[in-house]
């Protein structure tokens, strides 16, 4: 079975979708299934600069008073996923590298793992994905060799999913020809890829 998703990093909704996706692909392959993803590159903010500027700025310039709010929201919210969320330390960034690393690593089997790391890495660690030291260390993590093109590819790869005018990211097609946006309920995600709905408790 193949999962397709566009994503970003630094998108939370991303985070979480991934995060109930791959929940659901280990119980597809604890029962001697597979499944297969293929992620789809998207910038939020392709005009970003590399330094990594503090996440928390980003977000009170863009929402104002409510900033704070939102984001203990969505730090509660990751904590019910089983996710941690350090807004505090996370860095805004530019993502190009960080897509051109999950394509190196998708040509060698290893981009699930290398997306899970670089989102830990963006939204728990406080590291700055534009980094190429940062990038260089993930990618040894999992033994992915780096190449030195795939800079076309990628934004062509951009160009054609900044076509298709998305209405938002994550976008996932799932097995069962579903498509859908944002975070996908775990009963939704369990039908895409037949699997049994958990008994719940009387």
């Amino acid at each position: 079975m193949k999962i397709e998703i566009t994503l970003d990093i630094p998108c939370v909704w991303s985070y979480f979708a991934f995060n109930r996706l791959r929940r659901a692909a280990a119980r597809v392959r604890a029962r001697g299934g597979t499944v297969d993803f293929v992620f789809h590159p998207y910038q939020l903010a392709p005009e970003a600069g590399t330094g990594g500027e503090p996440k928390s700025d980003v977000l009170r310039r863009a929402f104002g008073d409510g900033a704070d709010a939102a984001v203990a929201r969505i730090t509660a919210l990751a904590a019910a996923e089983g996710l941690e969320f350090d807004h505090e330390r996370a860095l805004w960034s530019n993502t190009f590298e960080a897509h051109r690393l999950i394509a190196d690593a998708a040509g060698q089997g290893r981009a699930e793992a290398v997306v899970e790391r670089l989102f830990r890495a963006h939204h728990t660690d406080g590291l700055n994905i534009a980094d190429p030291g940062v990038l260089r260390r993930v990618a040894a993590e999992f033994s992915v060799v780096r190449r030195d093109d795939g800079t076309d590819e990628l934004r062509a790869a951009l160009e054609r999913v900044r076509r298709e005018d998305l209405p938002g990211i994550p976008l996932i097609r799932l097995p069962d020809g579903t498509t859908t946006t944002g975070t996908p309920s775990d009963a939704t995600l369990h039908h895409a890829l037949g699997l049994p709905e958990r008994a719940t408790a009387a």
